[in-house]
């Protein structure tokens, strides 16, 4: 079992930055793909970052490229979302998730999955 845990979360203005941070505990992730999700209100869960094992591959969306950078230090255990330029529709509840195969995914097909952490941008 790996128990993921999100912090950084909060609320910023239009154009500030965040740093989200996934502490993991109950086995190490350097096996694990990782990824980050977000869920607004009456919306679904939707991709915004993924890293490899290593961390040499990353994946984003266009919605979020250029503006989030997803990095992980195996030696931590942490995985982070480095969120800039944001937006009020960036404004959502973020997850942080583990995948045991090596590819990384945009769907949903995580095995581990965080409890979240607010992130709401004012405009």
């Amino acid at each position: 079992q790996v128990q993921l845990v999100e912090s950084g979360g909060g609320l910023v203005q239009a154009g500030d930055s965040l740093r989200l941070s996934c502490a993991a505990s109950g086995r190490p992730i350097r096996t694990y793909t990782m990824g980050w999700f977000r869920q607004a209100p009456g919306k679904e869960r939707e991709f915004v970052a993924g890293v490899s094992v290593i961390g040499g591959k990353t994946v984003y969306p266009d919605s979020v490229k250029g503006r989030f950078t997803i990095s992980r230090d195996n030696a931590r255990n942490t995985v982070y979302l480095q969120m800039n330029s944001l937006k009020p529709e960036d404004t959502a509840v973020y997850y942080c998730a583990a995948r045991a195969s090596g590819t990384i995914v945009t769907t949903t097909a995580y095995d581990y999955w965080g409890q979240g952490t607010q992130v709401t941008v004012s405009s």
